[in-house]
């Protein structure tokens, strides 16, 4: 049901007042009687939503357990009724959830803590709080009760602590973006993904791996090679572990971004290993002609292993695949197998549509449902899987109304937007941060300007946006240009663009884990500012007003919000003069430059500098870099 009313939307920091016609949603979803969420229309009113991310069975199959991501809560739920039994309150952005092999404590990863929230199931309560590596992402305790694995998203490693104690014994290198963890059925390994692609040369496809660890040693004894692939989910292992099942995407980002409709920008794709194939890895593809599986995240496989289960976040979909169909295939016929889109059609039995969002999913009743955690509408569809239908739906107590930031949250992780729901927002920016890709955009010509992707944090007030400074506000950058360009189909109308925008420059900078405590400055960083404050050379010469890092790289988030020729420029650039990025949280975001060829912040002054264009650098010794670099981490 739609209703129309006119409203007037300020977007922050852009400038921008609209007028526009207010569609005002309403959803009703049935539980005991329906429930509706209403469009505000207030912007900058800020409600907080359970954001529903994974589930959990409790031992006794008698409760569930909801991970909340924006309430910073584990919701308990009757398994029977679906009725809430308690909320505990636990730290802050937790994104993993485990459970104990015997079943008395729960663990929880709290992202921007650095914690961990040890919860006794019992009496329900935290029992212990522990601290971690940087944003820890997933948790899982060994099957002996000796070691507790944790994955580090910023950090890029296992952490391995004492499950007891919490104590940290060690940390294992993992993939960058370490996120996710499964644990084989027998208990003998952990499988680790990662949201970001590994360290590779410029302008070559991206390279992933699933880390595999000896849960009873804590050692790591293979790194699976996910060639291609720059974004690695949820993945799963059959019960009789034979079969391995990893979510991921695979970009298509070495060719010009053009017409969605010839090809797209991202496959969706899962990536099997395992003795089923033949200890190899085999990527098949989950799209079809015309209709896709946008961001797939957790993956669900039936206790019989008859059948699998994908979440697609962008496309809202929970898509169905007949296992001994899909070994079938993958045995009959010739690898490699993503870029056929007639391939799916041979395994997939069906998608089933569910709530916004779809995250993370639990396999109840002896296989007979499936929980799926929706969200960005908090809800819980309950699958019949006899059927293949939602044959319920459980609403969490959340705000009757759909704030203006929800509204665009929504608008930014869907793909119903794009041409066939491609893509959305959130393809290549991951969590809303970005991707470690470089893309070619049509908009520059094709092989031109080849640009790095930008994390989106913290944006108010570093306007221009593009790394040409094209973009004036970002109505510009994600109205007409994303529409014509990326999308290729429905335009947003004003109000949804509105509430994107106002979604987008909401997003806070997250924790920054360079700086001390107090926000002094170590001796290394004290040094690293004096360098990038000076105005004069080590022999006494004067730096130019313009070449100094502190000029360009001025304000709070270290950007003038100027254009400049920092020497730079490629032979597939149109110009030399490229937008000041801003410096906050700088340390995450590599590769840097502004079509993403310097590997490394050093590289920015070693290898792309020869002519102190870039800031007077090259009197620096190594150890004087390193202090710069130790300085601008913590901007």
């Amino acid at each position: 049901m739609r209703r129309q009313g006119i409203l007037r939307v300020f977007v922050a920091g852009s400038g921008l007042t609209v007028l526009v016609c207010a569609t005002i949603l309403c959803t009703w979803i049935w539980t005991v009687q329906p429930v509706g969420a209403v469009v505000t229309g207030r912007v900058g009113e800020r409600l907080t939503y359970p954001s529903p991310l994974e589930i959990l069975s409790s031992k006794n199959a008698k409760q569930f357990y909801v991970l909340c991501n924006e309430s910073d809560e584990v919701r308990v739920l009757d398994s029977a009724t679906g009725t809430a039994v308690k909320a505990i309150s636990v730290g802050h952005v937790p994104r993993g959830i485990a459970l104990s092999p015997d079943g008395s404590r729960l663990f929880v990863t709290n992202s921007w803590d650095d914690t961990i929230s040890v919860i006794d199931t019992g009496s329900l309560e935290v029992a212990a709080t522990w601290k971690v590596g940087a944003e820890p992402s997933s948790v899982v305790e060994d099957r002996t009760g000796r070691y507790l694995f944790v994955a580090n998203r910023i950090s890029n490693d296992v952490a391995v602590l004492s499950a007891q104690t919490g104590a940290e014994i060690k940390r294992l290198a993992a993939g960058r973006g370490a996120s996710y963890m499964a644990m084989a059925p027998d208990g003998g390994k952990v499988y680790v993904t990662h949201v970001y692609p590994n360290p590779s040369p410029h302008r070559t496809e991206p390279e992933s791996e699933i880390t595999v660890i000896d849960a009873q040693r804590a050692v790591v004894v293979d790194r699976i090679q996910l060639h291609g692939i720059a974004g690695v989910f949820h993945a799963a292992v059959s019960a009789d572990g034979r079969l391995g099942v990893a979510a991921e995407l695979h970009p298509k980002n070495l060719v010009p971004l053009a017409h969605l409709e010839h090809g797209g920008a991202f496959e969706d794709t899962l990536m099997l290993f395992g003795a089923d194939v033949g200890n190899r890895t085999v990527e098949v593809p989950l799209d079809e002609l015309e209709r896709y599986a946008a961001r797939p995240f957790d993956v669900a496989i039936t206790p019989d292993k008859s059948h699998l289960y994908v979440t697609s976040g962008g496309s809202e979909i929970v898509t169905v695949i007949d296992v001994r169909r899909l070994l079938n295939y993958v045995q009959t016929h010739h690898a490699p197998f993503v870029q056929d889109l007639s391939a799916s059609s041979n395994y997939v039995v069906t998608r089933i549509p569910v709530g916004r969002d779809p995250r993370g999913m639990l396999i109840t009743d002896n296989g007979r449902k499936l929980l799926v955690a929706n969200r960005l509408d908090d809800t819980i569809s309950v699958i019949d899987t006899q059927t293949n239908r939602v044959g319920s739906t459980i609403r969490l107590a959340s705000p009757s109304k759909l704030s203006v930031l929800r509204y665009g949250e929504q608008t930014f992780y869907t793909a119903r937007y794009s041409f066939q729901g491609q893509i959305g927002c959130a393809n290549c920016h991951i969590d809303s941060t970005f991707d470690g890709l470089e893309w070619d955009l049509e908009p520059d010509g094709f092989g031109r300007d080849i640009v790095d992707n930008r994390l989106i944090e913290d944006l108010k007030g570093t306007e221009p946006y593009k790394w040409n400074g094209g973009n004036p506000n970002l109505p510009t950058e994600c109205g007409p240009r994303t529409e014509k360009y990326f999308w290729r189909s429905a335009n947003y109308d004003d109000l949804t663009l509105a509430d994107l925008v106002t979604y987008m420059l909401s997003l806070p900078l997250r924790p920054n884990r360079w700086r001390l405590p107090g926000y002094e400055l170590s001796p290394a960083q004290e040094r690293g500012k004096a360098i990038f404050d000076r105005a004069v050379d080590k022999f006494g010469a004067p730096i130019p007003l313009q070449n100094r890092c502190s000029y360009c790289h001025s304000g709070p988030k270290g950007t003038d919000q100027k254009s400049f020729d920092v020497g730079t420029r490629k032979l597939t650039d149109n110009s030399g003069r490229f937008d000041t990025p801003q410096l906050s949280n700088i340390a995450l975001t590599a590769p840097y430059l502004h079509d993403g060829s310097a590997a490394t912040l050093e590289e920015i002054w070693t290898v792309f500098n020869p002519e102190d264009k870039h800031g007077r650098t090259n009197d620096l010794t190594k150890d004087e870099l390193n202090d710069l670099i130790e300085y601008l981490r913590t901007r």
